[in-house]
């Protein structure tokens, strides 16, 4: 995976140890205010501490493939692209009214549920959840963008790092406002205007911004970095359509999210986009979106939409952006031990099952 004589988990290690460090001074000042204020960055810290940390571990990985030296300030960075992986995550659920990730409370779950048990009415505790939720992802936003402006590199690397993180969040908003308008189905969705919504809310922070960033801070040409703008976009496409198929026919208890909150939510992935076409649509029209949806309704539209063919024409096209995705990775003027890297992830980006 790398050409480095220290293996990766080394850095792994001491990014973990960093991003430890920085939110335990958060939570260390947040003592000093209310006890819900403290619990609030327990919780936090709980949350961005977990998961595949797939985000910085792609930014370390690549910045020291493309022979940069500067450990500290990647470090740094890998923790600014996991709290605002974090922040977007918390702002997702509060915008798809979820309560649940992976398998437990999240942070609105948490303390709605709270607030319900010490006497609150529904719709104050909800309230109470959601205000913590985005006040919550606020602040991780904010120590994102901290912790890159003080990195310790010259002007110049910095003021690129922090146009490519103004970028991201810039073109990640535009994608999820997308995402709530085509879910309103207020007008027809075309598969373009899905696949641009899933490119801007998905690629663009996940897998291009960490890239882009690793090769400013190694120092990495124009052009090579004008090559890995367009792989991770790919690597995003493909790693959110099956996503998408997950959502609906993966495994709940190793997702750990429902197999009906897309479709209770009336999420537009291009699954419904292509099921639409095939008469047994209208059939089932009205379940899709409906928030009480049932178990028994959740199987007819899932029938209907792998019936119509989409979920085949999905699969399809996630094979052959695969295919060209490989062949960008093998023109494109890479070092072996990224261009490797990133063939890797965009194997188990197809083949996870979570």
């Amino acid at each position: 995976m790398t050409d480095s004589a220290n293996p990766i988990d080394d850095i792994a290690f001491s990014f973990e140890d960093r991003l430890t460090q920085v939110l335990a001074d958060g939570q260390r000042r947040s003592r000093a205010f209310s006890s819900q204020y403290a619990q609030l960055w327990e919780s936090l810290a709980h949350m961005t501490t977990g998961g595949k940390l797939i985000r910085p571990r792609l930014l370390i990985e690549a910045h020291r493939a493309l022979g940069g030296t500067d450990e500290r300030a990647a470090v740094d960075a890998a923790c600014a692209m996991q709290m605002l992986h974090i922040a977007l995550v918390i702002h997702d659920d509060v915008i798809d009214n979820d309560t649940i990730r992976r398998g437990e409370a999240n942070i609105s779950g948490e303390f709605t549920s709270e607030a319900l048990a010490r006497g609150a009415v529904a719709s104050e505790a909800d309230a109470w959840g959601d205000t913590t939720s985005i006040l919550a992802g606020d602040l991780m936003l904010t120590l994102a963008h901290s912790l890159l402006a003080r990195l310790d590199v010259d002007e110049t690397k910095r003021r690129a790092v922090l146009d490519i993180f103004d970028d991201t969040v810039f073109e990640s908003a535009a994608g999820e406002h997308a995402d709530v308008w085509l879910s309103m189905h207020l007008e027809e969705a075309r598969s373009h205007d899905v696949l641009a919504m899933i490119d801007q809310k998905t690629a663009v922070y996940s897998f291009q911004a960490p890239l882009l960033i690793a090769a400013v801070l190694a120092g990495a040409d124009r052009s090579l970095i004008d090559e890995l703008a367009a792989i991770s976009r790919q690597i995003g496409v493909i790693y959110q359509l099956r996503d998408d198929v997950l959502g609906l026919f993966g495994d709940e208890r190793k997702t750990g999210k429902s197999n009906l909150s897309d479709l209770r939510e009336g999420k537009e992935t291009l699954l419904v986009t292509f099921a639409r076409s095939d008469p047994a649509w209208a059939e089932v029209r009205s379940l899709f979106g409906d928030a009480m949806l049932s178990i028994a309704d959740g199987n007819r539209l899932r029938s209907v939409i792998e019936e119509s063919g989409a979920l085949m024409l999905v699969e399809s096209m996630i094979t052959q952006r695969i295919e060209n995705l490989h062949r960008l990775i093998r023109e494109a003027a890479l070092p072996t031990a990224l261009s490797n890297h990133l063939t890797q992830l965009t194997a188990e980006c197809n083949s996870r099952s979570a």
